[in-house]
């Protein structure tokens, strides 16, 4: 009980009066309404729907399929013989979210009369949607929506009457108990909506929003402060969108536009620096490949609607990057964060992603699923990623699959352009970690340190391409260079499962280096 207690109060002590007050005030509401029977009603139209004028924007993920009543979301499909059930919940909650956000009306393959049967089956059936009517996929439901309709130049009367209706039931369920993403994504669908039916009232309480969260959401050096490359790829892509909408359209005077263009300008330099040069972004944190538009394609969007990126220095999201002729590495030196929404984070300080000559060699051991079952719980977890666990300690107290109780404090010591080197206090022992990273033309060299001595244990994820060979008592040979450790106790092969995308799981190689207080690594590429 002591324990649960602990783990608790160190979670909760993080969170923001602002989410401790809507929580309660959510809760006390809605036992209030359950009570009096209440439902949400029409709400007449303030004006007709406007003739929007939207660039091309960037067409739905190639993980995103729809064909004659068949949907593929996250690596899942599933085929609806007859009535469309919206509530669906086969393949997990995150997968009938995917299907009320209505993205597969941009794949390329829907026509516009198959489209407007989609959208009308649910307005047919919006007085049985579940999670459906939830906040986010409200928010994720008017901007598909509404490109939709303004590409397709469609103009129906039941169409816009639910929009309207979704938009202030939105507005009744903003997410301010948890911020984040979930909020700036409001935000994001509820400008959409404004400008949709020119509405001055949605446009101010959107406005509100998404200067604020912008404003504290958008670190110093661009980076989303969420630090899941996944998760700023989709905000870089909402605020380009945004772009958009306010550049081609005049309805409140374009006074958002340089706000949007400076974001994008800061969030796409970042991007460009976190990117690998084959395309690949590393896969830290919460993130998957084949989920949002691809770096590639939002700088080809960023290009279209005009707009120029910003170089910018790997600092404030604890991030780094060295790159020469030969090899890519990105580094995680910076602390769990935010504070108080740090569900997309992982016990992984220290963690490293190296690519060779273009191709992935370590790599973070990645995400297949949201649901809150031993392989989240695994691969949030220290021995996931590419760092060091004394003996069995999680470096930061990860739990019930988007929670974060003691967190690890990192300290970087010194930083030059070939080193850098930081401390990390584990949050649920009394030991120091120390990490030294060396960086030459055809050699890394990881020295780690346990302050007082210690039995810990040291990972290298390889990419299931990477063949792998332990030759000797401290050597590990693959097909792009060979690895030499100093100091090692017992060095063990063991089989992993690769996580590139959500429910797809690749059996791969990972290096388990048991020492003793000292160990130095020695990544010798091929040349």
């Amino acid at each position: 009980m002591l324990s649960k207690l602990s783990l608790y109060f160190h979670t909760l002590r993080y969170l923001k009066l602002k989410q401790f007050k809507y929580r309660i005030y959510y809760f006390i509401r809605n036992k209030f309404r359950s009570l009096t029977s209440f439902s949400y009603g029409n709400i007449p139209l303030s004006k007709s729907p406007q003739n929007l004028s939207l660039e091309p924007s960037i067409k739905a993920v190639d993980s995103v399929k729809y064909r004659d009543n068949s949907f593929s979301f996250l690596n899942l499909e599933k085929t609806f013989e007859n009535k469309i059930d919206w509530n669906d919940s086969t393949h997990g909650k995150l997968w009938t979210y995917n299907l009320n956000y209505f993205e597969f009306l941009h794949t390329s393959n829907i026509s516009k009369e198959e489209g407007l049967r989609l959208i009308n089956d649910f307005i047919n059936q919006i007085d049985k949607s579940k999670d459906g009517l939830e906040p986010y996929p409200i928010s994720l439901r008017a901007i598909h929506w509404i490109k939709f309709l303004t590409y397709h130049k469609i103009a129906e009367d039941t169409i816009a009457q639910s929009l309207y209706n979704q938009l202030w039931i939105l507005i009744d369920k903003r997410e301010y108990h948890i911020l984040g993403n979930h909020l700036l994504e409001n935000g994001f669908g509820l400008l959409f909506g404004a400008y949709y039916f020119n509405d001055k009232q949605i446009y101010e309480i959107a406005k509100e929003i998404l200067v604020e969260e912008l404003k504290e959401q958008i670190l110093a050096d661009g980076a989303h402060f969420e630090l899941s490359p996944m998760y700023h790829q989709l905000m870089l892509y909402r605020v380009l969108d945004c772009y958009n909408l306010v550049k081609n359209n005049s309805q409140f005077d374009q006074e958002l536009l340089s706000f949007f263009k400076e974001k994008a300008q800061i969030m796409l330099g970042w991007l460009e620096q976190i990117t690998f040069q084959n395309g690949d972004i590393p896969l830290l944190n919460d993130s998957a490949s084949n989920i949002n538009p691809t770096t590639k394609e939002l700088v080809i969007y960023v290009q279209q609607l005009g707009i120029q990126s910003k170089k910018i220095l790997l600092k404030e999201s604890g991030y780094r990057k060295v790159s020469n002729s030969n090899y890519e590495c990105v580094i995680d030196v910076g602390h769990i964060a935010p504070d108080y929404i740090p569900g997309h984070a992982h016990s992984d300080t220290f963690n490293f992603v190296l690519y060779v000559k273009t191709k992935p060699f370590i790599v973070d051991t990645g995400i297949s699923t949201y649901n809150i079952t031993e392989r989240r719980q695994f691969e949030r977890s220290t021995a996931a990623h590419n760092t060091v666990q004394v003996e069995e300690y999680e470096q930061s107290e990860i739990w019930g699959g988007f929670r974060v109780g003691r967190r690890a404090i990192p300290q970087i010591i010194s930083e030059r352009d070939n080193e850098i080197e930081a401390t990390l206090k584990h949050s649920t022992c009394n030991f120091i970690h120390a990490r030294k990273y060396n960086f030459f033309e055809n050699r890394i060299r990881i020295q780690d340190k346990i302050t007082p001595r210690n039995q810990a244990q040291a990972y290298l994820h390889f990419h299931p391409s990477i063949n792998v060979l332990l030759i000797s008592e401290n050597t590990i040979q693959t097909n792009i260079g060979k690895i030499e450790i100093k100091g090692a106790d017992t060095i063990k092969l063991e089989d992993y499962q690769y996580a590139p995308e959500f429910n797809l799981l690749i059996r791969s190689k990972k290096a388990v280096i048991f020492f003793t207080e000292n160990i130095e690594i020695n990544i010798m590429l091929t040349k």
